[in-house]
C-alpha cells in the first residue's frame, strides 16, 4: 500500500510528456534526491504553481526537466544568480535550486557564498558526487584527496571543499547534510529547508559509479551505496569522536538552524519603504 501511495505522489509531480526513462545512468543517486524533493513538497502541501526549481549545468542540472513546477534550466554555475533574481521579483514563491558540486562550488562558488551571506530565501540542494560526471569524470571541488579522476589519473592533490561547513561559515540560516542511502532523513531535511525563511542548504551526498567509482575501483552502484552507509555518522556520534577517527567520515545531520536572521527580501522591502518616506 505504501509503494502505491508513493507512486501516485510522483505521478502528480512529473511531466509525463517528457521521455522516460531519464538521462541518468542506471543506479544513479540523483533520482533518489529528486524523489525526496517531490515527497517533501507533497508533505508540505505546497501548490505546484507556487514552487520553482532552478538548475545549472550537469547531471543534477537535468532535474527540472522532469518536474511539473515552474522551472528554469540555466547556465553553468549561475543557478543561484537566476534564482536570486526570481526571488526578488516573487518573494512569495518557494524556490528550490538544485546543483551538483561542480556547478555550485567551482564556477558557481562566488554565487554560493554570497547567497548564503545575504540570507536570501532560497533552498539550495547540492548533490555532491565528488566529480564532473556528465563531462567525463574530471575532478571537482569536492573530489577526495588522493582519489583518481580523468584529470588526476595518478591521484588528486587538492583538498575538497566541505560544502555544508562552508555554508555555515558564509552565514546560511539552515544547513544540513545527508546521503542518498539515508533517504527518509534526506527528505526530512529538505522539507525543513523549504520551510526556512532564509538561505537554506541541504548537501545530499551521492555517488557516481560510472566515472569516479569505476576509475577508483569502488564497485558498482550498490557497492557505493553501501559505502555511504558505512562511512557516515550522525552529528551526535561525531561529537564523541576524535579528529583522527572522523577522517573520511560523512557527518550527517543539521549543522545550523539560526532563528535570529531576517530574510533578505524582507530587508529589501524595508529599504524601499525608507527611501519612499524620505523622498516623499
Amino acid at each position: 500500500m505504501k509503494q502505491q501511495r508513493e507512486s501516485r505522489v510522483h505521478e502528480r509531480y512529473l511531466r509525463h510528456s517528457k521521455k522516460f526513462p531519464n538521462v541518468w545512468c542506471a543506479g544513479c543517486g540523483i533520482g533518489i534526491v529528486l524523489g525526496a524533493i517531490i515527497r517533501a513538497v507533497d508533505a508540505l502541501q505546497l501548490d505546484k504553481n507556487d514552487v520553482a526549481m532552478i538548475s545549472g549545468i550537469g547531471c543534477t542540472g537535468r532535474m527540472p526537466v522532469y518536474v511539473d513546477f515552474n522551472t528554469m534550466h540555466t547556465t553553468h554555475g549561475r543557478a543561484l544568480a537566476f534564482a536570486t533574481g526570481l526571488k526578488m521579483v516573487r518573494p512569495d514563491m518557494k524556490i528550490i535550486v538544485v546543483m551538483g558540486d561542480g556547478d555550485a562550488l567551482a564556477i558557481g562558488g562566488n554565487h554560493f557564498i554570497h547567497a548564503a551571506r545575504r540570507n536570501i530565501g532560497l533552498t539550495a540542494i547540492v548533490v555532491n558526487n565528488a566529480t564532473y560526471g556528465m563531462t567525463g569524470g574530471q575532478y571537482s571541488p569536492t573530489t577526495p584527496l588522493g582519489a583518481r579522476a580523468a584529470t588526476a589519473p595518478y591521484g588528486h592533490i587538492e583538498h575538497p571543499f566541505p560544502i555544508a561547513e562552508l555554508a555555515v561559515t558564509a552565514g546560511a540560516s539552515y544547513v544540513a547534510r545527508s546521503t542518498v542511502y539515508h533517504v527518509i532523513e534526506l527528505e526530512k531535511f529538505i522539507a525543513q529547508a523549504i520551510q526556512k525563511d532564509g538561505f537554506a542548504l541541504v548537501e545530499a551526498v551521492s555517488y557516481c559509479h560510472t566515472t569516479l567509482g569505476r576509475i577508483n575501483r569502488w564497485g558498482r552502484a550498490p557497492d557505493m551505496m553501501r559505502r555511504l552507509k558505512e562511512q557516515s555518522v550522525t552529528v551526535r556520534q561525531a561529537e564523541k569522536m576524535s579528529a583522527n577517527d572522523l577522517k573520511g567520515k560523512i557527518v550527517r545531520g543539521v549543522l545550523t538552524d539560526r532563528q535570529d536572521m531576517i530574510e533578505y527580501t524582507k530587508l529589501y522591502d524595508q529599504i524601499i519603504e525608507r527611501a519612499q518616506e524620505e523622498v516623499g
